[in-house]
């Protein structure tokens, strides 16, 4: 029961950094709406979603081949933001940034302590969050940064596009087939090597 407990906490601190990172940006970004609704926290409370909270540690103890999840959408609004394409996209990307960055953090002190077993998932598990989020799609946050980098006309044509395609092309990557999901298939090479690029050397685990 340790390793599921373990992984569901690892889970809730990169969820916490996660939505904190797009509350704070929207803050700062002119939007007080996150903050307004206590969202700039670390606590996990504020952040939780009654499926995608529950969902991961409902798999593992299921031992399902992918585990997924989801915190409970930031609030902002576009119309608090002097550039809502560009801020909308920036408040986006913050949270993949965010848990790279703290995959970064524990990579150093998993070399201080030489605690690779406790941290090495956990670094995975953020670098792999940060690459999910970061796919092209909504409702991924890698949408709305897509979203936020094409030209004005072309922008609103994939918006449109994402909108009415990007759950059931997500759907379709993340659920295995023939035992696999094709998501994490891609995906796992990069995190491996991302990983290795924080701990070369290390036990990966």
């Amino acid at each position: 029961m340790f390793a599921p407990l373990f992984i569901l906490i690892a889970f809730l601190l990169s969820l916490s950094v996660h939505e904190a990172a797009h509350a704070y940006v929207a803050d700062r970004l002119g939007d007080p709406s996150a903050r307004l609704a206590g969202r700039v926290s670390l606590n996990p409370l504020v952040h939780l979603d009654p499926i995608g909270t529950l969902l991961p540690l409902f798999l593992l103890l299921t031992g399902s081949p992918i585990v997924f999840g989801w915190g409970k959408p930031v609030p902002f609004d576009p119309y608090n933001l002097q550039r809502p394409r560009r801020d909308t996209a920036l408040i986006s990307v913050s949270g993949a940034l965010a848990n790279l960055s703290l995959a970064v953090i524990l990579a150093v002190i998993a070399r201080l302590t030489n605690a690779y077993a406790l941290l090495v998932p956990v670094i995975t598990l953020n670098i792999t969050w940060a690459l999910f989020n970061l796919i092209p799609i909504h409702p991924l946050d890698g949408g709305k940064v897509l979203v936020g980098l094409l030209p004005q006309k072309i922008a609103y044509q994939w918006d449109e596009v994402l909108n009415r395609y990007g759950t059931i092309i997500l759907i379709f990557l993340i659920f295995p087939f023939l035992g696999r999901s094709l998501l994490f298939t891609l995906l796992g090479p990069l995190v491996s090597l991302i990983t290795n690029l924080l701990l070369p050397g290390a036990p990966l685990v």
